[in-house]
């Protein structure tokens, strides 16, 4: 048993380094040509450092990351180390940086260039370390109530449950509306939602759309290492504030949970295959997608304010700047089943997003509970 665990460890193990190599190739292209084709391919590797996340060695041109980071951490987390380290590199072999310090002004153009964070490092704490903590906004009463809200959503009366969701929908756009008219300096985030993976079914598609347009976050999706099919896939990422992203992150797995509970009392006996289940669940988010353009067209600051007023400019340049080279595709999809897409239709207009999931999530090592902590 000891002797196979072991196997399994150092297999885990070359499929990360494995994977530190493909997304540092694929990192490259963030770059211009002038700078990609003078970038060499360097050694990659795990080691038991205790106090550093990661280190970019010019005398073995080698980079090497925490061990322990790397095997307990989500996967966006070890890839913005590696980045880190790859401005190193870059700094030195490119920039030819030699008399200046470590996190100098050349290592911060690196990181520039390369869209890395320049903080990666040392006592680091990454984003999902940040929003499973919670707020320390003590100040922040919208918040608050947003929580309170989501709590009384849960109420088994269908009509009070609905005028809580709504009205704590209400609360975060006047939350976001206040951060774009008071030009609040903001610090935006970004963080894969859900698992990389080499596919993804239709309702990913449909529920990443549900996000961005109307959580306020910005999503694409990008290429990333899946670590269990030791290969490129790709990833919904999303940015903006850390009380939206955490939000989001929220809806994300609430919806993920409702489907995947109402799907299982659907299809007990029936014995339907996995695409309709996708029919199913685009069905539920078309349905509850419905019930939110109904909430925004009734509540009260949609009539105050225009969509103007809640289009956050530096959001979307924050985002121009990560992803300046973005292209949409559409691809149709199977056959559909009408029927079952109708029935989860009317199950997703029924739907109230409440407090209470307790699952983890399969993207990470953390439980879901308290994330509302806001």
């Amino acid at each position: 048993m000891v002797k196979n665990s072991k196997l399994i460890l150092e297999k885990l193990e070359r499929r990360i380094v494995h994977g530190l190599y493909c997304e540092w190739r694929a990192a490259l292209y963030r770059l211009g040509p002038e700078f990609r084709t003078r970038m060499k391919i360097p050694l990659f590797c795990l080691s038991d450092m205790k106090k550093r996340l990661g280190c970019w060695s010019a005398e073995k041109r080698e980079i090497s990351l925490s061990r322990s980071f790397a095997l307990n951490h989500p996967w966006d987390s070890v890839r913005e180390v590696l980045l880190h380290e790859m401005a190193h590199q870059f700094a030195m072999e490119v920039l030819n940086v030699h008399d200046e310090p470590a996190h100098g002004s050349k290592f911060k153009e690196a990181c520039h260039l390369l869209r890395a964070n320049p903080k990666a490092s040392g006592n680091y704490k990454t984003i999902h370390d940040e929003i499973s903590e919670g707020s320390s906004d003590a100040e922040d009463r919208i918040m608050l109530r947003i929580q309170k809200l989501m709590a009384l959503a849960e109420s088994p009366n269908h009509h009070e449950a609905n005028a809580a969701m709504a009205k704590s929908r209400e609360l975060i756009k006047k939350y976001n509306i206040n951060l774009v008219r008071t030009n609040q300096k903001t610090d935006y985030k970004t963080f894969f939602i859900g698992a990389p993976s080499v596919h993804h079914f239709r309702e990913e598609y449909h529920l990443a759309d549900l996000l961005i347009t109307f959580y306020f976050v910005q999503g694409i999706w990008v290429p990333a290492y899946v670590v269990s099919k030791g290969k490129m896939g790709k990833v919904l990422e999303i940015s903006g504030t850390p009380k939206n992203l955490k939000i989001a992150e929220y809806v994300y797995e609430f919806v993920k949970h409702f489907i995947n509970s109402r799907w299982k009392e659907y299809n007990k006996g029936k014995g339907y295959n996995r695409y309709r289940k996708t029919d199913f669940a685009v069905g539920i988010i078309s349905g509850f997608r419905q019930k939110l353009e109904k909430q925004d067209r009734d509540g009260e600051i949609s009539k105050t304010y225009s969509l103007v007023e809640m289009n956050d400019l530096r959001l979307q340049a924050y985002f121009n700047y990560r992803y300046p080279h973005t292209k949409s595709l559409t691809k149709r999809g199977p056959k559909q089943d009408d029927e079952i897409m109708t029935d989860g239709m009317a199950l997703g207009k029924k739907m109230v997003i409440s407090k209470g999931i307790v699952e983890p999530s399969p993207c990470r090592p953390l439980l879901l509970e308290g994330l509302v902590r806001l």
